[in-house]
């Protein structure tokens, strides 16, 4: 839902993380970091952000401040009523999620969560679709942390288990290209900290009837800062518009 038309404006939240192993200096922070005076001095149609964060490369340290931000007094209470089971049965690689009652919508118009984080071998952009409920780090994160083949949340059942967002990433994609970006669709977002934030967003998404998506960059000497901030801003006023 956009602000045209006398609409609500989308309440927007970005994240990027900081340096991490093998990334002295991440391109999310700086997007994150400068993405506020960027859309100022662009002047383009106003864009609501709620908060720009820059999260700990660290699983349990990024998810601890990531809680505070989603649980914050800006954003949707939970539902009435408890999330209540999980579906038997796997579907592909996933499970279906059924909740006993709807999502509550907010109050304030509609709150999209959008997590940057890097790809260092990647040459252009990546909307993921999926998170796992598998916590298997290729190194230690930034607090010293490398859990291996363990579940992000126990309840939630098996390794394979994956939550999807519910934004439109096919249309997202096209709408994106068509503005000359080089992006793809994506339905694997590792399993190191991107994932692991991820997973609990797009949870607590589903409860709190938000939305939630990850987006892999490149690294800056692939793609330029100034067309990645141009990228994130045409990200979010698509998602104004549609």
């Amino acid at each position: 839902m956009g602000s045209e038309g006398g609409l609500e404006a989308v309440r927007f939240n970005i994240t990027g993380f900081s340096k991490f192993h093998g990334v002295a200096d991440n391109p999310t922070e700086t997007l994150v970091s400068k993405l506020r005076n960027y859309i100022k001095e662009e002047g383009g149609p106003p864009i609501l952000l709620e908060s720009c964060t820059v999260l700990e490369t660290a699983g349990k340290g990024a998810l601890g401040r990531l809680l505070e931000l989603l649980n914050g007094p800006l954003q949707p209470s939970a539902l009435d009523t408890k999330a209540k089971s999980e579906v038997n049965g796997a579907r592909g690689a996933g499970r279906k999620v059924l909740l006993d009652g709807a999502p509550r919508k907010p109050a304030q118009g509609k709150i999209i969560w959008i997590h940057l984080g890097v790809n260092g071998g990647a040459s252009r952009f990546a909307l993921e679709r999926r998170a796992y409920n598998e916590a298997t780090f290729r190194c230690p994160d930034e607090a010293g942390w490398q859990p291996w083949k363990e579940p992000i949340l126990p309840e939630d059942g098996p390794l394979d288990f994956f939550r999807e967002t519910v934004a439109p990433v096919d249309e997202l994609v096209g709408a994106l290209r068509k503005q000359g970006f080089d992006c793809a669709p994506s339905t694997d977002a590792g399993r190191f900290v991107c994932n692991y934030v991820y997973y609990h967003s797009l949870r607590h998404a589903l409860i709190h009837g938000t939305e939630s998506l990850f987006v892999h960059v490149p690294a800056f000497e692939v793609v330029g800062e100034d067309v990645q901030l141009e990228f994130v801003v045409a990200l979010l006023r698509t998602l104004n518009s549609i």
